[in-house]
């Protein structure tokens, strides 16, 4: 409590008389339980009692100089106040108390503790102050409210998967109450919010869903299996916060959006091609380390230029992986389930609208790479505002890639 350590405990020199309402156990000072009353005179002696029903409760401390016990009584905040005290100690005060003493309250030490002291009163010589117990009670109404709104109710199963997970209520903060200002768009999970951690400054993008097409613990399990991977090509997925059925990720932020916004942009700079080749090479490698080089196969689900964010450096990296909606290659029609295959039809169509700077719903795009290509003139399907600015070899072979 801040009050006496195991080299101090009990020494006459100390002149300290202390009430203690310990939820913490300290075994250097014998503890008893971790939900204790004490009476602590130059050190620490205990009584049981609930303290952690999160309920509001009103402590009374009373010396009596004719019997020199110091009486402890404690009752729920509604009820008023015991006859029998809750614990009594003899105490010789003046062998205690010095002339010139303080009072005050002390903290938990190095093991945080929530509690609240909503009022207090203090008189020598004489009964202290009563309190308003309306206005106690208000104010318990209030923090109770203020508990349910960033309340997080966390399973045992979650325990495992603490290093990932966020507070609500750091988040809540960090949008102003994930307001429209904050708001980066809609995707495939949900909404999309801008944040800056308190502390650290860092920015994040916050996912928010308020509902998931598989179990609660199985989605969970696999938001913090795909938090584990690593790759320079991959949005890094920091971790997960749940509030009831609503589901939020964390992300690293990509200060440049999406790479659809640049490709069909009018009021943006076309891309390069040298930009262009190194994105399709970054999803390539990414896709190759999701299929092959991790531990495990891990499916993307829905590669498209919507899905791939951009970094401070132009740099891509593909996201939302297993975590939106299928794409739509032809074998899903059969077996409804994606596959490495189906993740490659849709990287083929990544290709051809990055590669044509068209949208893959554009009528008749595969159709018209496959004509040029039969014509031998596929490289006049290459985006058209490139004004022949670009690699011929690279945009040929990437076309024919495509056609595959």
């Amino acid at each position: 409590m801040g009050l006496a350590n195991a080299r101090n405990n009990g020494n006459a020199s100390n002149h300290f008389l202390g009430v203690e309402l310990d939820t913490i156990v300290n075994a250097e000072f014998g503890d008893m339980s971790d939900n204790h009353v004490g009476i602590d005179v130059d050190g620490l002696a205990f009584v049981n009692m609930s303290l952690l029903s999160r309920t509001a409760a009103r402590v009374w401390v009373a010396f009596d100089p004719r019997t020199s016990l110091v009486n402890v009584t404690m009752a729920p905040l509604e009820l008023p106040k015991p006859k029998t005290p809750l614990l009594s100690s003899a105490v010789n005060l003046s062998a205690v108390i010095e002339d010139e003493a303080y009072v005050g309250f002390s903290s938990t030490g190095v093991v945080a503790s929530r509690h609240y002291v909503l009022a207090w009163s203090f008189k020598m010589d004489g009964a202290a102050p009563s309190l308003n117990v309306l206005a106690l009670a208000i104010a318990v109404l209030v923090i109770h409210r203020r508990r349910r709104k960033y309340a997080e109710l966390k399973e045992d199963w979650e325990v495992a998967f603490g290093p990932h997970l966020f507070s609500y209520k750091d988040l809540f903060r960090a949008t102003n109450g994930f307001s429209d200002e904050r708001l980066l768009g809609f995707g495939g999970f949900g909404r999309v919010y801008k944040e800056v951690l308190p502390v650290s400054r860092v920015e994040i993008a916050v996912k928010v869903s308020q509902e998931s097409r598989q179990g609660m613990k199985e989605f969970i399990a696999e938001v913090v299996s795909i938090g584990q991977l690593r790759h320079r090509n991959l949005v890094q997925l920091l971790g997960y916060c749940r509030r009831k059925d609503e589901l939020l990720l964390v992300y690293d932020y990509m200060p440049n959006g999406s790479l659809d916004k640049h490709l069909y942009a009018e009021n943006r700079l076309v891309m390069s091609w040298t930009q262009r080749f190194r994105i399709i090479k970054g999803v390539a490698s990414s896709i190759l380390y999701l299929h092959q080089d991790w531990e495990q196969v891990v499916l993307h689900g829905d590669i498209k230029t919507s899905n791939v964010l951009l970094d401070a450096e132009m740099n891509c990296r593909l996201g939302d992986f297993s975590l939106a909606r299928l794409p739509l290659a032809p074998e899903l029609g059969h077996t409804g389930r994606p596959s490495k295959a189906s993740d490659i039809f849709a990287f083929g169509l990544f290709m051809l609208e990055v590669t044509c700077g068209r949208r893959r719903g554009h009528v008749l795009l595969v159709d018209t790479v496959l004509e040029h290509w039969r014509q031998e003139t596929v490289t006049d399907a290459v985006d058209p505002r490139l004004q022949g600015d670009f690699a011929v070899e690279e945009a040929s072979l990437e076309l024919k890639l495509c056609l595959l």
